[in-house]
């Protein structure tokens, strides 16, 4: 064997280990195992405002872009329309988990990043727990178009196809997650408990 083939295999080798131990770290990132805790957002504002920790009071998500000077260096803009994503994704499981859907969608859909496959995701959970479930599988792809490693989405979309009666399309979907380095995470696992414990066996 030719130190090339030898050098090219050894690459080839290190490219595959790297692609699932990176497979594996977003699986895990994208783990959701707690609630959120209820803050004043649920408990004391209304109308689907949320709180704000600066101000002190109930503010509507619209309002929570702060007003741009057109100063701002490229990287500290990102920083801050991240963190206000962060913010509006936060009070969006909030809302959710308190059954506030439609606020839910309200907080989701002032984030500055629409293609975003959290906000995407959480938007077709949201939609789908609304009734309308066409629509909630439309995010659901997007937000897997996005990033096909994001096994949140694929065990929502999951649990959403044994909504429809697909069943074998939901073990399709607990392999992918499986298979892409996420079987010890919630999302497997809810999945999983949704289809009555019965793992896939391809």
């Amino acid at each position: 064997m030719t130190t090339m083939l030898r050098n090219t295999m050894l690459l080839s080798f290190c490219a595959a280990v790297s692609l699932t131990a990176l497979s594996a770290a977003r699986a895990a990132e994208s783990d959701t195992t707690t609630p959120p805790v209820p803050t004043e957002t649920t408990t004391t504002c209304t109308d689907g405002k949320i709180w704000s920790d600066e101000k002190k009071e109930c503010i509507a998500p619209e309002d929570m872009k702060p007003a741009t000077t057109g100063k701002e260096k490229p990287g500290e803009q990102k920083k801050s329309e991240r963190r206000i994503d962060d913010r509006l994704y936060e009070a969006a499981r909030e809302f959710a988990y308190a059954g506030q859907y439609r606020n839910a969608i309200r907080a989701l859909n002032a984030a500055y990043d629409q293609e975003d496959p959290r906000i995407l995701n959480y938007l077709g959970y949201n939609t789908r727990k609304l009734g309308n479930m066409q629509l909630g599988m439309s995010y659901y792809r997007r937000a897997l178009q996005k990033d096909e490693n994001y096994i949140l989405a694929r065990s929502y979309m999951g649990q959403a196809l044994i909504e429809q009666g697909d069943i074998e399309g939901a073990r399709v979907q607990l392999v992918e997650i499986r298979d892409r380095g996420g079987e010890n995470t919630w999302a497997y696992r809810a999945l999983l408990q949704s289809l009555g414990g019965e793992r896939a066996s391809y």
